[in-house]
């Protein structure tokens, strides 16, 4: 059973994707679980490098509250073990030249769209 707020999370994740999509990268996988937690989106930019990709959204009217609100470090952290995990456990997916990296899309709902800030290499 989905909620109000997953579904929203959806919403932000599939605009994430297309913002992606627009940018020339190449989507490969969507809420990818692993023992240590989850990435919301796996994919590879121009330039060949593996992007894990964590989306936070909220909605304009909540007062005084953004989607980089909710990145703590005790976040980060976690992620970034994920990302080692899944880095180590598919090493065909890595470029060699260019590894990996950790990016966050933080989106705030205007209307019908979004706003979206890109932040590259976050950890």
């Amino acid at each position: 059973m989905s909620t109000a707020k997953s579904e929203f999370g959806k919403e932000g994740e599939v605009a994430a994707c297309n913002y992606l999509s627009r940018k020339g990268y190449s989507i490969l996988g969507r809420n990818v679980w692993e023992k240590f937690g989850e990435v919301d989106i796996v994919a590879k930019d121009r330039k060949g490098t593996l992007v894990f990709v964590e989306v936070k959204s909220v909605s304009s009217n909540e007062s005084g509250y953004t989607p980089e609100d909710q990145m703590s470090s005790a976040k980060i952290g976690k992620l970034r073990k994920t990302c080692e995990f899944l880095a180590n456990k598919y090493p065909e997916l890595l470029n060699e030249k260019r590894g990996w990296q950790i990016d966050s899309l933080c989106l705030t709902k205007i209307g019908k769209d979004f706003e979206i800030k890109h932040y590259e290499n976050i950890a």
